[in-house]
């Protein structure tokens, strides 16, 4: 299995829904698009390759010698991200649970007129630090006042 040709194309191939996402205008087609095709499409990717790699289909690229990854132990996820495999499956999970975040923003954002021009390093925190992104979006949220129990309603 190429990990590093897997790797390439998910990094890559996310980039232009963040894009679409932070400069675009923003319409039902559009959000749908970067929602099912960039974090729908890389869910189903982390899908196949984890149920592969986990059940044995799929070579992690690991030491023969190494310990069996799993999720229950320290030293099981230790060994999954050891390996060429799971490294690049943990990396579209982020990938995937990211720009799923960058789009709940951005629409929450919009939807609470917050202006493009402070959803942009919003969204630029999230892809590049995922939680760092929400909890300013958040703090941004309660600085400018808006009603923050709605913050947790992804409408």
């Amino acid at each position: 299995m190429n990990w590093e040709l897997i790797f390439k194309i998910a990094n890559l191939g996310v980039l232009p829904f963040w894009l679409l996402l932070a400069f675009a205008p923003r319409n039902t087609g559009l959000v749908r698009l970067v929602f099912m095709g960039g974090s729908g499409l890389l869910a189903l990717l982390y899908a196949v390759l984890i149920i592969g790699l986990m059940s044995g289909g799929l070579d992690g690229g690991g030491a023969n010698d190494a310990p069996s990854p799993d999720f229950t132990t320290l030293a099981g996820v230790m060994a999954l991200f050891d390996t060429p495999g799971g490294a690049t499956i943990g990396w579209i999970h982020y990938l995937a649970f990211d720009l799923f975040v960058g789009v709940w923003i951005a629409r929450n954002a919009d939807r609470h007129g917050i202006n493009r021009i402070i959803q942009l390093p919003i969204l630029f925190f999230t892809l590049m630090f995922g939680p760092i992104g929400l909890v300013t979006y958040l703090i941004t949220r309660a600085f400018l006042g808006k009603q923050l129990e709605n913050g947790f309603v992804p409408r």
